[in-house]
């Protein structure tokens, strides 16, 4: 049987939910139809633009640069601040939609995602009439548009979700190919990043369709086994299956970044980072209840070089102090001592929890894992600012609570 896939991709995403969110509060200007972007705060390190609207597109605002170059291009353009919390909401409300039609729906990120129609005609009708009636209920039920492409495996269903936007339900299948894909310039391939574009062009490759029928040794050769892989999807090959969330696969890492708006010159608060970072990721850790084995530091310095260390221990650890220790060891070892802009800490090599046992080589964190856990229900009942560590009791807010950490799962 041949498969059929859906890819459901949310047009401008995060401009969309907030324009539909404004509208049903009474805002009388759909922010789609206007030039303006959702954006970070233009003061602090994050004031870039994460979604624009199609009207913002006609001045050259790009995702991705700074607010200040986009209000250059355009003076009226309309800032609104991100709002994650809704983004969730609406994430949640279309996944919700997209289970009435499959038992097998991936989430690839929080505005888009695959299900599998395979065998469901006999039940739903017609793909490409089920895909419509998605495309549909979403747009009268949420009040926002998606883009569906329908093929007979991932690449191709979403390559052509980017055929043509928004709301619009396209077909790439595999005899579609040569006419609907392989004129595309190769950059718009998925996978095809801006680093390797260039050393494409160098090679003579400027379409996907150059792409697909170049010598694969001499890609694999060039690229490695990434070249075999952008080979085979510029062929429309791939034979991944969707993976419903109850059967990913475990968790390898657990981790969490932050990019502060001052550089960060002393040592001391690099500490008070690090074991803020610390506690979220050992609360995390004790949530999946898993242990690690590792734990590593990342660093970028003012002038954006990235460097990690990490290290390996004999027991594995999920006590927040373990992990705050051994996170400041790597530091102290890693740090050069130039202006940073971005620390993250990340447990691997994780365990069941019930797989550790005690080393008479190591320190006992038997209290410390009960206070721990005595934490952790508090913040889980009563928020998380509930109980507060001494070494941030001197800020008003929370010291934690002024760093936009941002959560780090690896599977």
């Amino acid at each position: 049987m041949s498969r059929i896939i859906f890819h459901i991709d949310v047009n401008s995403a995060f401009l969309s939910w907030t324009a539909v969110n404004r509208l049903k509060r009474g805002e009388e200007t759909d922010l789609r139809t206007i030039p303006s972007i959702v954006g970070g705060d233009s003061n602090s390190r994050h004031g870039i633009v994460l979604a624009k609207s199609t009207p913002a597109k006609k001045y050259g605002i790009v995702t991705g640069e700074p607010i200040a170059m986009a209000l250059r291009k355009c003076p009226s353009l309309v800032c609104v601040p991100p709002d994650f919390p809704l983004y969730s909401q609406n994430s949640k409300q279309m996944f919700e939609i997209l289970n009435d039609y499959s038992d097998r729906v991936e989430q690839f990120s929080i505005d888009e995602g695959f299900l599998e129609y395979t065998g469901m005609e006999k039940l739903l009708g017609p793909p490409l009439e089920t895909a419509e009636k998605i495309r549909q209920r979403i747009k009268s039920e949420l009040g926002f548009t998606v883009n569906i492409g329908v093929s007979s495996n991932k690449i191709l269903a979403k390559m052509a979700g980017e055929l043509e936007k928004p709301d619009k339900l396209i077909t790439l299948f595999p005899e579609e190919i040569e006419k609907k894909l392989w004129p595309l310039p190769v950059e718009e391939l998925f996978m095809v990043g801006r680093r390797t574009a260039p050393r494409l062009h160098q090679m003579g490759i400027r379409t996907i369709g150059d792409l697909a029928k170049f010598p694969l040794p001499l890609l694999e050769k060039e690229f490695k086994s990434y070249g075999k892989m952008m080979h085979a999807y510029a062929n429309g090959i791939d034979d991944s299956p969707v993976v419903p969330e109850s059967e990913a696969e475990e968790i390898k890492s657990i981790g969490n970044s932050t990019t502060t708006s001052f550089d960060v010159t002393d040592r001391e608060t690099a500490y008070k980072i690090l074991l803020a970072l610390s506690e979220t990721v050992s609360m995390r850790l004790r949530g999946h209840k898993c242990c690690a084995l590792e734990i590593a530091v990342t660093l970028k310095s003012a002038d954006f070089k990235v460097y990690s260390h990490q290290k390996q221990l004999m027991n594995a650890i999920d006590c927040t102090n373990a992990v705050y220790q051994t996170a400041r060891e790597i530091f102290d070892e890693a740090w050069k001592k130039e202006p940073l802009r971005l620390l993250g800490v990340r447990a691997g090599k994780l365990c069941a929890e019930e797989c550790t046992q005690l080393s008479i080589l190591e320190e006992d964190w038997s209290k410390q894992k009960k206070a721990d856990a005595a934490m952790d229900a508090l913040r889980l009942k009563y928020g998380k600012n509930t109980v507060r560590r001494s070494t941030f009791a001197d800020h008003e807010k929370g010291f934690e609570g002024k760093l936009k950490i941002k959560d780090q799962v690896i599977k």
